[in-house]
């Protein structure tokens, strides 16, 4: 059964579009519109953008207005999910800010498609969350945005946002190489109030596609390279997982993204478990296709893999100090 959020049904892996947008080198309008024709054509609607993904004049919702231009068909399609509350990538969950950000965001979309659900990227330590939620809540109720989701939050503040208004998903990085929201509360109260949960760098940032063989394979200028988990004293470390997720997917005749979304969709139907719907990204109609192929986990693989993730430990923070400070608000 599909999966549905704020009334549309989705595909049980949805696209992430920060690589089409925000990125040293970012692939031509052409390639992008391929890929995003074939993540719809895959059944991959539910669609993760946002305001400073990429420069304000060139961000995910200039790219959805020309997309939607040549495929007006497809704007009904599309279940779409906004991240921002970013000032200069600082959060800043103001009424005033937040107004202005959804009023421009809309005028970028120019009229095509809708923001179904809206996001703070991170929490806003200088506002109250009731003051961020309850302008938020006012613009659902005047029809900009379609729902309230929230990002990068703890479990303490999903039931805080809950008593405040209605939350219609939770964005967090989840995934084989970070299973932290497993553990510190977050799927266990969404499961208990019935909230999906995003997940964001489903593999890994790419590690889990094992194509990144070493720390010389991130191009330059590309985020990872700051990343601490990327870094050469920890990246053979790292990599044992890699490989020993890399075993199962030969026996399971699938690639080891495949493999790792696959673990999504098989953790979702798990007793305790919320709906998790992953998000990959691709720029590429191939490695959308593939995405869109992950495979079904027995419960003996599924136990295989935790036996794997128990065994191999992942160094280094998600991301540096400074962007620790903002995750887990």
């Amino acid at each position: 059964m599909s999966p549905t959020i704020v009334g549309g049904k989705v595909g049980r892996i949805g696209y992430g579009l920060l690589g089409l947008s925000w990125r040293p080198t970012i692939p031509s309008e052409e390639q992008a519109f391929a890929a995003m024709h074939a993540a719809l054509e895959t059944g991959c609607n539910l669609w993760n953008g946002g305001v400073f993904y990429g420069p304000l004049e060139n961000n995910s919702l200039v790219l959805l207005n020309k997309y939607y231009t040549k495929y007006p068909e497809d704007a009904e399609k599309v279940v779409l999910n906004v991240k921002g509350g970013l000032r200069d990538m600082t959060p800043d969950g103001s009424p005033e800010f937040l107004r202005q950000e959804i009023d421009n965001a809309l005028k970028q979309l120019g009229g095509k498609g809708r923001i179904d659900m809206y996001e703070c990227a991170r929490r806003d330590p200088n506002t109250p969350l009731k003051t961020t939620l309850e302008t938020l809540a006012e613009l659902v109720k005047e029809g900009k945005i379609g729902g309230v989701a929230l990002s990068e939050v703890n479990a303490d503040t999903i039931k805080e946002a809950a008593s405040i208004t209605k939350i219609v998903a939770v964005e967090v990085e989840l995934s084989l190489w970070s299973t932290d929201p497993l553990t510190n509360g977050i799927a266990k109260v969404c499961h208990e109030l019935g909230i999906p949960i995003i997940a964001y760098s489903p593999i890994g940032h790419g590690m889990l596609t094992g194509q990144i063989k070493s720390y010389k394979d991130i191009p330059e200028g590309d985020i990872r390279q700051k990343l601490p988990r990327f870094q050469p004293e920890n990246f053979e470390v790292n990599m044992k997982l890699v490989k020993e997720l890399e075993h199962i997917a030969k026996k399971k005749n699938c690639t080891p993204a495949q493999l790792a979304l696959g673990w999504h969709v098989s953790l979702s139907k798990r007793p305790g478990m919320p709906e998790i719907i992953p998000i990959p990204g691709a720029t590429t109609v191939e490695r959308v296709k593939e995405n869109a192929g992950a495979v079904e986990l027995t419960d003996e693989e599924m136990g295989e893999i935790k036996g794997i993730l128990d065994s191999c430990e992942i160094i280094g923070d998600r991301y540096h100090a400074m962007g620790m400070k903002m995750v887990n608000g």
